[in-house]
């Protein structure tokens, strides 16, 4: 019983390491996957407010400043761009029937050359019904999840909902994405986009694509310098951002390494908890084995003999807490996923390998061995004489 609690000490930590580098690794699998999806020869451009006011020092009319449709016909006179486009959204209120919802509303370029490239890097395709036409006005296609989801009755092709007021017919509906934001989201005209939201020559977001051969890096530093002296915008105080897929996935990477760090740091400190338990445990055993310790001393057993019975001993208390870690653990990381899945975010896999699995099992191994070390000496060094006669 007292080795069976000792156990439960160690196999909490592992588990939750094991939970945590499984679903991490997952969910980096994932993104990298979103990410060859966008093509490493494709740059975003988005204001730096991001709806804020900006990095700190950047002045308020110049964070507030929208990107325009004058900065998309600058990028496109760059000569590492071999086309640039843009994407319009606004949040509204959505109506169906008597009920209403507040969702994202966006729009791209009519021409299917900008539409493309825009959708490729997505994933946005058609499952029922078709795309908006250049000669479309009143007319909506809308995300998987406002099917069945989002209002009390079924939406379908051929439906009206009202957008800000204005009735729109449901001519499609996209395939599943994998993240409710674009899964709840509509796309309309963009003319119409204009026409009900008044937004002008704004736009909410640049999509430009690097000639072949070029390095996506150098380019966006070529982008930013055009833009910056086109706006009149002093360097480090710009109104937007030039981002590449690089920087992007770095920037991800980034927030993820943090998040593993904080949690592996909180599931080390069960560990060390673990650990003291296995050491508890291995003194106790000591005191209690202490005369059969003397009788293998006065029979020809070496110091190094008693030190790596004992050692093997609470080693084999890890590894048996490691074992049930990461079979708790996979059963945690598999929960994740499939609630994940449910939720309609971005559709991961947790990430089983047979490195994690044997790295975690020597690991439990070596925390057993390595807490045992200083009851395991205090037996190796136990005199005959004195443990034959301790009871």
């Amino acid at each position: 019983m007292r080795s069976f609690l000792t156990v439960i000490g160690i196999f909490i930590g592992i588990a939750s390491v094991v939970a945590l580098l499984s679903i991490s690794q997952g969910m980096q699998d994932a993104i990298e996957e979103q990410f060859e999806q966008f093509g490493t020869d494709k740059l975003i451009i988005m204001t730096r407010s991001g709806g804020f006011n900006g990095p700190p020092g950047l002045d308020t009319d110049t964070a507030a400043r929208p990107l325009t449709e004058d900065d998309i016909n600058e990028i496109k006179k760059n000569k590492g761009i071999s086309r640039a486009t843009h994407m319009l959204t606004k949040n509204s209120v959505v109506r169906f029937k008597k009920e209403t919802k507040f969702l994202q509303i966006w729009a791209l370029p009519p021409d299917k050359d900008s539409r493309r490239m825009v959708t490729d890097m997505q994933g946005f395709e058609i499952a029922e019904g078709r795309d908006l036409d250049e000669d479309d006005k009143y007319k909506v296609v809308i995300g998987s999840m406002l099917v069945d989801q989002m209002f009390d009755k079924d939406v379908g092709v051929g439906d009206r909902l009202e957008i800000n007021g204005k009735t729109f017919q449901i001519v499609g509906i996209l395939e599943p994405i994998g993240n409710s934001q674009d899964d709840t989201s509509l796309e309309i005209p963009i003319d119409i986009m204009k026409e009900v939201f008044d937004t002008g020559d704004e736009v909410a977001m640049i999509f430009a694509q690097v000639k072949d051969g070029l390095d996506p890096s150098k380019v966006a530093e070529d982008v930013e310098d055009d833009l910056r002296d086109f706006k009149d915008e002093e360097e480090d105080e710009e109104s937007f951002t030039v981002l590449t897929n690089e920087q992007l996935q770095d920037q991800v990477g980034s927030i993820l390494g943090l998040i593993q760090a904080v949690i592996v740091g909180i599931a080390a400190i069960s560990l060390l908890v673990g650990g003291i338990g296995i050491m508890n445990t291995m003194y106790t055993t000591v005191l209690e084995r202490t005369k059969e310790v003397g009788i293998m001393k006065a029979i020809g057993a070496r110091n190094e003999d008693v030190l790596y019975i004992f050692l093997v001993e609470s080693g084999l208390i890890g590894l048996v807490g490691g074992l049930i870690g990461i079979i708790l653990g996979l059963m945690m990381s598999f929960g994740v996923e499939l609630a994940i899945a449910q939720s309609g975010f971005i559709p991961m896999k947790a990430s089983v390998t047979i490195e994690l699995v044997l790295g975690v099992l020597l690991f439990s191994f070596a925390l057993g061995a390595i807490s045992g070390v200083l009851p395991a000496k205090q037996a190796a060094d136990m005199k005959p004489v004195d443990a034959l006669r301790y009871e």
